[in-house]
């Protein structure tokens, strides 16, 4: 589109703005992945479910989005293996006579401490944070090169990508390589009319985080932050949904952070009711 007719943003149906899109999501059986399927879906897009180990998990999101009255079909493949990702965006691509949309959001961590670290479970979790959402990227950017319609990528990063965690280093170094891969794809691909975004969610209520919390620590833990809950996978969905649809077509290379507030200064609040406290109490 040239400088002359950028002000012709293109229509798009309010209810359904991503209606006839085609989209291809990693990670999408459970979590902030069947958040972002099944939101994309009721606006309208058929979408292309990925696993690695949950097959009936991806059936049942499968048969959600068909109950929206759209296409949808589930893929398996290990996001890590570069080969199995190119023959998966192959494949989404003949079941959906194309590709629109890639949200890159399969991701795997293990937490030690550094110098505690399993190297086998650190590099897994290079291999699928970082290197699974390049190899899905660059699959699907290729794709959307070569049918000439433009198109959108989504990377799900994480605020991790610049607030260290304690215990998760493989996993903050993933997400920080994504941060700038999102942003480097963003200008090598904007030529070509392909968009490219970050969505940094903060604590999402996922069956991931009962990995490494217990229930009552997710609920009391959770009316802490700033918001008071945790967030919810679908509020992660119209995140992606919202930086897909075409009236948001000026948005590249940005980030859009769904956190509740999770990073902003909240912890010196209690400094301050203190010293209101006390101030009360002389």
């Amino acid at each position: 589109m040239s400088a002359e007719s950028s002000d012709s943003i293109p229509p798009a149906d309010s209810s359904q703005p991503l209606k006839g899109k085609r989209a291809l999501i990693s990670g999408a059986s459970r979590g902030i992945g069947r958040g972002i399927a099944l939101e994309m879906a009721q606006a309208g897009a058929s979408v292309t479910i990925n696993y690695h180990s949950n097959p009936e998990e991806a059936e049942s999101v499968v048969k959600e989005c068909e109950a929206m009255d759209v296409s949808a079909f589930a893929i398996g493949a290990d996001i890590s293996d570069a080969d199995q990702v190119q023959d998966m965006v192959s494949k989404a691509c003949e079941q959906m006579g194309g590709l629109d949309i890639v949200v890159s959001n399969a991701a795997y961590s293990d937490r030690h401490l550094m110098l505690e670290s399993d190297m086998d479970e650190f590099r897994r979790t290079i291999d699928v944070s970082m290197w699974g959402a390049f190899h899905l990227v660059r699959s699907g950017a290729q794709k959307m090169v070569d049918g000439g319609n433009g198109g959108n990528i989504v990377v799900i990063s994480s605020p991790h990508a610049h607030m260290p965690m304690p215990g998760a280093m493989a996993y903050n170094m993933a997400k920080a390589a994504n941060d700038q891969m999102a942003r480097t794809a963003a200008v090598e691909l904007a030529p070509k009319r392909i968009r490219v975004n970050l969505i940094h969610p903060g604590w999402i209520d996922t069956p991931g985080e009962r990995k490494f919390f217990k229930e009552e620590t997710l609920r009391s833990e959770g009316a802490k932050l700033p918001w008071g809950r945790l967030g919810q996978i679908r509020e992660i969905g119209r995140g992606a949904v919202f930086l897909c649809d075409p009236r948001s077509e000026y948005i590249t290379g940005s980030t859009l952070t769904i956190d509740g507030g999770i990073q902003l200064p909240w912890r010196e609040m209690y400094r301050v009711e203190e010293a209101r406290r006390e101030t009360a109490a002389t």
